[in-house]
């Protein structure tokens, strides 16, 4: 009885294992899928890249594809969020240097963006590449786009309030203007023809109050 008792929790701990195994090779598959599309749709274009190419360059059957996500528009909202949780948590990395420090942490914020925007990996703002290429303002991916904008100004407003300029909603605003500006450059004219510093244009927005 005793070994009988043993041999079920030894059976019971191979399931678990089993199911872990499976759970991971699932989580692989997907964010193998994920990857591909992020890289092709960032790139290309969501609308010149077609399911095929994914499914090519991800080595999974068209079932496998299908079975984590039931439509392209699936796997294009799948792809903003991945980008959208990137961009809050580098985002949030950027001020957190300055703790208490509202004016160096939005200062910080855009020295980080220059940055970005000088790396030859960047092809401008997905979200708003994403609101041009799909304009139907009911899709999911485009209201995804512009709910991504939406909280982007609401933190930058929330950090000119600390700053205590005189008009934080404006100032806001002004420095999401100046982000999707620079963007829209970098998309248009490549590494090669952007040469925008945001850092000390910022830096005098602030002290201007916008």
């Amino acid at each position: 009885m005793s070994i009988g008792r043993y041999q079920c929790y030894a059976l019971m701990r191979c399931q678990d294992e089993e199911k872990t195994m499976s759970s991971d090779r699932k989580t692989s598959t997907r964010q193998k899928i994920l990857e591909v599309a992020d890289d092709l749709f960032y790139r290309e274009g969501i609308r010149a890249v077609g399911v095929d190419i994914i499914i090519a360059q991800s080595g999974v059957a068209k079932t496998t594809l299908y079975r984590y996500f039931p439509s392209k528009d699936d796997l294009v909202v799948a792809y903003l969020e991945e980008r959208q949780n990137s961009f809050k948590r580098l985002f949030e990395i950027a001020i957190a240097r300055y703790p208490n420090e509202p004016k160096q942490q939005i200062i910080a914020l855009f020295a980080w963006l220059d940055k970005y925007l000088a790396k030859p990996e960047c092809y401008g703002c997905p979200f708003l590449v994403t609101a041009s290429e799909l304009p139907e303002l009911e899709h999911p991916a485009h209201q995804l786009a512009v709910a991504n904008r939406i909280a982007i100004r609401d933190r930058l407003v929330s950090l000119a309030e600390a700053v205590g300029v005189d008009n934080p909603q404006q100032l806001g605003v002004h420095l999401l203007l100046l982000i999707d500006g620079a963007f829209t450059q970098r998309r248009l004219f490549g590494i090669e023809g952007f040469d925008v510093r945001l850092k000390p244009i910022v830096a005098q927005l602030v002290d201007g109050n916008g």
